[in-house]
């Protein structure tokens, strides 16, 4: 029987080797939630994490009516976890490729990342993100991502961090992140379609990339698209490796069986 369970000691095996710093807020108990076949001595089990989705060990199709219903971003461990997806969902299955970037401590180059948060353009002001502005992210709909895993400040405050750029005292673009853990965070980065092109988004990852390595923290980036890869590496990350993830909307009701 699946269950939900806090016990991630007995879970942790299973995701050995996975770089992914959403299994690693979970598998911390800071945020996200994870699933297993057993509490005791789980062979399979899953993370989610905001539209995010993670299956490991023994393929089961039990989980899958454990899915948030709503958008979700499936992430296969191996084939055979992808093969009985695509059983399962069908046509609701969106197969895409997302772009893992290197996890590299000591890549970055301050000078240069300073140098980056010059170049924002004139009429725009650079804002780390605090309790106000953290209140009205979470109340506009293009940038809810930045804070929306959070559930307070608080947590916040502790676990996560943003730079936000400005025009007229409203947020245009902005790094923040998505989710957190110790030791690091995983990065949004946004621009409002009205102000893109514009080398906002180079300045606010640099800033809060900057803030990250001065708190010690690492800033964790997986790539959507080539765009974002290209803006990674801009910003000094290396390109590890494509993977194969799945697109899947569960709004409207249930699963293929």
């Amino acid at each position: 029987m699946i269950c939900e369970t806090t016990l991630t000691k007995k879970a942790a095996p299973l995701f050995d080797g996975w770089q992914e710093s959403l299994i690693w807020s979970c598998l911390e108990g800071i945020m996200g939630r994870l699933y297993v076949d057993s509490a005791e001595d789980p062979a399979s089990a899953m993370i989610t994490l905001g539209d995010f989705c993670y299956f490991a060990g023994r393929p089961d199709p039990a989980f899958f009516p454990h899915l948030p219903c709503r958008d979700v971003i499936i992430v296969p461990q191996d084939g055979y976890w992808a093969d009985l997806i695509e059983r399962h969902f069908g046509q609701k299955a969106r197969k895409v490729t997302r772009y893992a970037i290197k996890k590299e401590p000591w890549v970055f180059d301050q000078a240069r990342l300073t140098a980056a948060v010059d170049t924002l353009p004139a009429g725009y002001t650079l804002r780390m993100m605090d309790r106000e502005l953290f209140s009205r992210c979470r109340k506009i709909s293009w940038c809810r991502d930045w804070v929306r895993q959070y559930d307070s400040y608080d947590l916040y405050e502790r676990y996560g961090m943003g730079a936000v750029a400005l025009k007229d005292g409203e947020p245009v673009s902005g790094a923040s992140s998505y989710s957190g853990y110790r030791g690091g965070i995983e990065v949004e980065i946004i621009t409002h379609e009205d102000h893109r092109r514009q080398g906002l988004a180079y300045a606010c990852g640099a800033k809060l990339i900057l803030e990250c390595l001065k708190k010690g923290w690492y800033p964790c980036w997986d790539a959507r698209t080539r765009w974002s890869v290209a803006l990674a590496e801009k910003l000094g990350y290396h390109f590890d490796h494509a993977y194969t993830a799945y697109e899947i909307s569960l709004i409207s009701g249930g699963q293929d069986t």
